[in-house]
């Protein structure tokens, strides 16, 4: 939701336009930036009261080298471009120019800019008692499995160690 209502922003505007308040005055009233104040104007002026409610949209990459190219064209201020394309924040507009310059305009068709989303956690498949008996099982005789080998080749070892220094194996108990 907007910081301000509808009815706030035309009360501003009324203010400047109607009463030939300054932009100041007007912005003290409201306890907001004359900045704010300037672009509704601005939005009034080119839109009519319908600029006040202009929303965040989605735009594509077509849509924004256009509205770069135009600006430089035409030797707008990105307020100005703002206004007469009808994308409710400037600052949009200025991170788009930003990227043309530095990335080129194909940077603008790409979707992936921003924070990244978020990994979704893994699930993990339920098994009921008999999976989990049976995959329990499964791996207790693997482990021992793992175990005889072991012995069995520490056995090998030790008796090669015994032949190269020419005693007795050590006699085995199985």
């Amino acid at each position: 939701m907007s910081k301000y209502s509808y009815e706030e922003k035309l009360e501003a505007v009324l203010r400047v336009v109607d009463d030939g308040m300054s932009l100041r005055d007007s912005a003290k009233i409201l306890g907001t930036g004359s900045e704010h104040v300037r672009r509704w104007v601005m939005r009034y002026e080119q839109f009519g009261s319908e600029g006040l409610l202009l929303k965040h949209g989605s735009y594509d990459g077509d849509f924004k080298v256009s509205v770069v190219e135009y600006m430089h064209q035409h030797h707008l201020s990105i307020a100005q471009v703002a206004v007469k394309f009808g994308i409710p924040s400037d600052v949009t507009v200025g991170k788009w120019e930003r990227i043309y310059y530095e990335e080129g305009p194909i940077a603008l068709y790409r979707e992936n800019r921003g924070r990244p989303k978020k990994m979704k956690p893994r699930k993990t498949k339920k098994l009921n008692n008999y999976q989990q008996e049976e995959d329990l099982i499964a791996e207790v005789q693997r482990l021992r499995m793992e175990n005889e080998y072991l012995k069995k080749l520490q056995a090998l070892v030790q008796e090669r160690i015994a032949r190269e220094n020419g005693k007795e194996p050590p006699s085995s108990k199985n």
